[in-house]
């Protein structure tokens, strides 16, 4: 995302808060569409660097799109559609670098 000008990336570790995902990215996009390209960047990357297949929800008004990568969770969202729901505040102050993500060699099953 970092390469489509994707604005605020924040990694959160909820891998104690959840079963369902080890890590939530949000990431805030000017416009409806730069989201969906930032979404199309995370859902083609996956696909084609680590064989992964995503699920995409909200690509149709772009205001939120929600890519479901399995153990990865990434919110695409516009400014105020970011505050108003305040995932940050939700999920907690767990941050961690881009580079986490990066580093974890077991195909996303285990951050």
């Amino acid at each position: 995302m970092e390469e489509v000008k994707g604005q605020n990336i924040l990694v959160l570790d909820t891998s104690e808060k959840s079963s369902f995902f080890d890590c939530v990215i949000i990431a805030s996009g000017v416009s409806n569409r730069q989201t969906r390209a930032l979404a199309k960047s995370v859902v083609e990357s996956l696909k084609e660097n680590e064989g992964i297949v995503c699920s995409v929800e909200g690509e149709d008004n772009g205001e939120w799109v929600l890519v479901d990568c399995g153990d990865i969770i990434c919110h695409v969202m516009q400014p105020e559609i970011r505050e108003y729901y305040n995932l940050e505040g939700i999920w907690g102050t767990n941050s961690v670098s881009l580079e986490y993500i990066k580093n974890c060699r077991t195909k996303l099953t285990k951050c």
